[in-house]
C-alpha cells in the first residue's frame, strides 16, 4: 500500500494547510483550546451548529520535527504524521486524542451462514460481523485502558458511554426505549473524553448519518464514521471537564436566559386539548388541590383537523378569550406544532407554501407527500432561510391568540408511510441537497424558525420545546427526552440522559414525568416527581389511552407528596434562575453529573443514580420500586442533610432512610441559597422580600434579579445582590442596581436564627 506522505505546509493567517501526496488537510486555530480539522470532500461547507465567526486572535507556532509536523498553541499540541495521522496532546504533553495505527477488526459474532438462516427462520434478527471500511470515511482513535466517554446528547443507557455504539440519525421510535437503542430523536455528535484524568472534547460537525463506536468493537480503539460529507471536526481542549463544556458551548452557542415562569411546573396530556372545557377542568383541579403550576400544554387536538396554525372552533367558542381566562389564573399556554402541513386545496398554509415552492420535492420535481397526523402531508423545506422566515411569520397567529410558547414535535422528521427516502430533495440554504444531509438538522432549523417567530411577535424571551435537535439547537430551544414510558428503568435512565444532555450544551432539558406511554403507579409517579424536581424543564406528560397520571387521580398520600415536591421546586426557583444566568455566560448545565464537578474522583465516573444542581446541591433519588433506603456517595467536602441538618464528611458513602415521601438531598456546607416563596404560579410582579438560607456558618452568594420576561436585562436592567455570612456577622450589598423595584426586605435564615434587613437610603441595614 502506498503511503500518503506529508510533503509540505502553508500558513495563511489562522489556517495551516498541510499537503500530503494524495490529499490536503487544513487545521484552523480558532482559540488556544479549539482547533478545527477539515478535509474538503466536495460537500457544501455550511455549519448549522456554529454561527458567526468564532476565531479569536491566537498565537501559535508550526514546525517540522523529524517525521512529523507540530502545531502548538499555549494549550494544545497537534502532531501530524504521514497518512493523515493526527495526535493531540495538552500543553504538558499528556496524550488526549491519538490516531490508531492498526487496522479495525470487526466484532466477531460467531455467526455462520447456516446458523444465521436457522435463527432468522424463527424470527430472530441476527447481526453478523461488520465489514471493514464499510463507511464513506472512518476516524479511528486509540483507546486507553481508563478512558471514559460522556456527551452525545440523550442517548439511552448509562452516563459513561464506553463499550457502547451509537448512531446519529434522528429517529421517532415509539417502542420502549432500551439501553440497546443506538439512536433516538437527537443527533449531537459531541464526544467528551476523560483519559488518565485529562479531559478533551471532539465535535464532529457532520449532519449525515454517522456512527460512534466507543470501544464496543475493540478495547484498542474507538471510532467515528459517516456515510457522506467532509471530514470536519473540532478538537476541544480544556484544563477541566467544565472548561471543555465551556469551550464547546462557546463554539455552538449557549442556552439563553429563559423567562422565569418556564421554570415552574407544567402539566400536559395528549387529549387535554380536545375542548376548552377539558382544559379548564384540569386547571380547576390544579388550583383546587393547591398544586403550583405555571403552564398547560395543548397537544394536537386543539387544531382544526391537525392543520398547523389553525384552532378548532367546534369545541372552542373563542380561543383568545379562553387563553385570556387562563392567563388571569396565572397559567401560560403552550401549543404543539408539527412540521407536516396537511395537503388540502382549501387550506391557506398549504396553498401559500405550494405557490412559493416552500415544500421539499421528490426526484421528479413534484412536492413530496407522506402521511402524519392530518393524513397526506407535505414538509416545509426548513434548510432555506425564506422558508424559516415564512414559518416564523405564521407563528404570529398563535401569539396573537395569547399563546406563550410553542412545542415543536414530530420534527425528526417523522412520517407514517415509511421513512422519507434519503434522496428526496431538500435545501442546504441556497443549494439543493438531499434528505440524507438535511435530516439531522431538520428539527434544528424548525426550532430556529419558531424561536425567531416568537421573538419577533411577542418581544419576550421565546419558549420553544423541540423533540428533534442537532448540536447548537440549545440556542433556540428547550428539549425533552421524548416518548418515554411509565417504567422504572426509564426513571433510572432519566438521570444519565439529562446529565449527558447538559454536558452536550442542552442546559434546559427535561423528561416526561410519570412516563409518556404505558400506565404509571402511585409509587412510580411519586419517585419520578422527586427525582425530576430539579430538572430544568418540569413537565408531567402522558399519552392518549394511558392511565391518567395527574396526582389527584391516586388520592392520598400521593397527592400530598406530589404537592410537597412541587412546593419545594418553587422554593428553589430563584436558585435555578441564578444558575441559568451563569449558564448563559459559561454554558455549564444546571443539572449535571458528579463527574463534571469532581472529575478526579474515581467513584463518580460511572455514577448513574445521583446528580448535582450547580455545585452546591446533591440529589440522590430513589429509583427502584419498593426501596425505602439507599446508599448515597458524598464527594469531597462536608455535606448537610437538607431534611435534618446533620453534617457528613465527604469521600464517603452514607446509608440514608428514604421512605416514599423523602428525596435524599444534601447541601454543601457553608452554602447560601435563595429561598423563594411558594405560590400558585410565578408572579409577574416583583417580590418585595427574598429569603436566603445559610447552610453552615460561612458563605457568600451573588443573586440576580430582573423582570423575568423580556430582553431589558441585556441593556443593564437587572440587580445583583451580594450576600456574605462570616460566623455571627452578615452583610448584604446591592452590587448592581439597574432594575426597579429592589427587594424591600431580605431575611437570612441559619439553622437556629433569622437576621432581617431593610432597604433604606440605597443600602441594606440590619434590623
Amino acid at each position: 500500500m502506498n503511503r500518503n506522505n506529508l510533503e509540505k505546509y502553508i500558513i495563511d493567517r489562522n489556517q495551516v494547510k498541510i499537503m500530503f501526496t494524495n490529499s490536503i488537510l487544513t487545521l484552523s486555530v480558532l482559540t488556544s483550546e479549539i482547533i478545527r480539522v477539515f478535509q474538503d470532500r466536495g460537500c457544501n461547507n455550511n455549519s448549522y451548529a456554529i454561527e458567526e465567526n468564532k476565531t479569536e486572535e491566537t498565537s501559535f507556532e508550526v514546525k517540522k520535527i523529524d517525521d512529523h509536523l507540530e502545531l502548538k498553541t499555549s494549550k494544545l499540541i497537534i502532531k501530524i504524521y504521514d497518512d493523515e495521522k493526527v495526535d493531540v496532546y495538552d500543553e504538558q504533553e499528556n496524550p488526549l486524542i491519538i490516531d490508531y495505527r492498526g487496522n479495525r477488526i470487526p466484532l466477531d459474532r460467531q455467526v455462520d451462514a447456516s446458523h444465521q438462516k436457522l435463527a432468522e427462520s424463527e424470527g430472530h434478527d441476527v447481526a453478523t460481523s461488520t465489514e471493514k471500511n464499510s463507511h464513506y470515511y472512518e476516524l479511528v482513535k486509540k483507546l486507553a485502558a481508563d478512558e471514559q466517554f460522556y456527551g452525545l446528547g440523550d442517548k439511552t443507557g448509562f452516563l459513561n458511554k464506553r463499550h457502547y455504539a451509537y448512531e446519529n440519525w434522528n429517529t421517532d421510535n415509539p417502542e420502549p426505549h432500551l439501553e440497546s437503542f443506538t439512536r433516538l430523536y437527537k443527533s449531537v455528535p459531541f464526544l467528551i473524553g476523560l483519559k488518565n484524568n485529562h479531559p478533551y472534547g471532539i465535535f464532529f460537525d457532520n449532519t449525515y448519518h454517522s456512527y460512534f463506536d466507543l470501544g464496543k468493537e475493540s478495547n484498542k480503539y474507538y471510532y467515528y464514521a459517516a456515510d457522506d460529507g467532509n471530514i470536519d471536526y473540532y478538537i476541544i481542549g480544556g484544563t477541566s471537564l467544565k472548561k471543555v463544556v465551556e469551550n464547546y458551548t462557546y463554539l455552538t452557542g449557549r442556552t439563553p436566559l429563559p423567562q422565569k415562569w418556564t421554570l415552574g411546573y407544567q402539566q400536559s396530556r395528549w387529549g387535554y386539548s380536545i375542548s376548552a372545557e377539558k382544559v379548564e377542568e384540569i386547571v380547576d383541579k390544579m388550583r383546587k388541590y393547591h398544586l403550583p403550576c405555571d403552564a398547560i400544554h395543548l397537544d394536537i387536538d386543539y387544531m382544526d383537523g391537525y392543520r398547523v396554525f389553525t384552532w378548532r372552533t367546534d369545541t372552542y367558542d373563542d380561543p383568545k378569550k379562553f387563553i385570556n381566562k387562563l392567563h388571569k389564573l396565572g397559567l401560560h399556554i403552550i401549543t404543539i406544532i408539527d412540521p407536516g402541513v396537511k395537503k388540502d386545496e382549501a387550506y391557506q398554509i398549504y396553498q401559500e407554501g405550494l405557490q412559493k415552492g416552500y415544500f421539499v420535492k421528490a426526484l421528479n420535481g413534484q412536492v413530496y407527500v407522506n402521511k402524519v397526523w392530518p393524513g397526506d402531508a407535505v414538509y416545509p423545506d426548513f434548510g432555506r432561510n425564506a422558508v424559516r422566515k415564512w414559518w416564523a411569520e405564521n407563528c404570529k397567529f398563535l401569539v396573537d391568540l395569547g399563546v406563550d410558547g410553542i412545542w415543536d414535535d414530530m420534527n425528526e422528521p417523522a412520517s407514517f408511510n415509511g421513512e422519507i427516502p434519503e434522496n428526496i430533495i431538500f435545501s442546504d440554504e441556497d443549494k439543493k441537497s438531499t434528505h440524507g444531509k438535511m435530516h439531522n438538522v431538520y428539527g434544528h432549523n424548525m426550532a430556529k424558525a419558531t424561536y425567531d417567530g416568537l421573538k419577533k411577535a411577542s418581544g419576550k424571551r421565546p419558549f420553544v420545546i423541540t423533540r428533534a435537535a442537532y448540536a447548537g439547537t440549545q440556542k433556540y430551544s428547550t428539549v425533552w427526552t421524548g416518548d418515554n414510558q411509565s417504567l422504572w428503568v426509564h426513571l433510572q435512565m432519566m438521570i444519565p440522559q439529562l446529565c449527558n444532555l447538559g454536558m452536550s450544551g442542552f442546559a434546559f432539558a427535561g423528561t416526561d414525568i410519570g412516563g409518556f406511554g404505558a400506565d404509571t403507579t402511585p409509587e412510580l409517579l411519586t419517585r419520578w416527581i422527586e427525582a425530576a424536581i430539579f430538572s430544568p424543564l418540569l413537565r408531567n406528560h402522558a399519552a392518549l389511552g394511558t392511565r391518567s397520571q395527574e396526582p389527584w387521580v391516586f388520592g392520598e398520600p400521593t397527592l400530598s407528596m406530589y404537592r410537597k415536591y412541587l412546593q419545594l421546586r418553587y422554593h428553589f426557583i430563584p436558585y435555578l434562575y441564578d444558575l441559568f444566568v451563569k449558564e448563559s455566560k459559561n454554558g455549564l448545565p444546571i443539572m449535571r453529573p458528579l463527574v463534571l464537578n469532581y472529575p478526579n474522583d474515581p467513584k463518580v465516573k460511572n455514577m448513574n443514580d445521583e446528580y448535582m444542581v450547580g455545585t452546591k446541591i446533591l440529589v440522590a433519588p430513589v429509583v427502584e420500586e419498593g426501596k425505602d433506603f439507599r446508599a448515597v456517595y458524598l464527594p469531597q467536602g462536608k455535606w448537610i442533610d437538607f431534611w435534618n441538618n446533620v453534617t457528613y464528611s465527604g469521600n464517603n458513602t452514607v446509608l440514608v432512610n428514604a421512605p416514599l415521601d423523602k428525596l435524599p438531598l444534601f447541601i454543601k456546607k457553608d452554602t447560601i441559597l435563595p429561598w423563594g416563596e411558594v405560590k400558585d404560579h410565578i408572579s409577574s410582579q416583583p417580590d418585595e422580600k427574598m429569603i436566603f438560607r445559610v447552610f453552615g456558618e460561612y458563605g457568600n452568594y451573588l443573586h440576580y434579579q430582573d423582570n423575568g420576561t423580556d430582553f431589558a436585562y441585556k441593556h443593564g436592567e437587572y440587580n445583583l445582590y451580594e450576600i456574605n455570612v462570616d460566623g455571627n456577622r452578615a452583610s448584604i450589598n446591592l452590587k448592581k442596581h439597574g432594575y426597579e423595584p429592589v427587594y424591600q426586605r431580605i431575611e437570612l435564615r441559619t439553622i437556629d436564627k433569622k437576621i432581617d434587613f431593610i432597604f433604606k437610603d440605597q443600602k441594606y441595614l440590619q434590623i
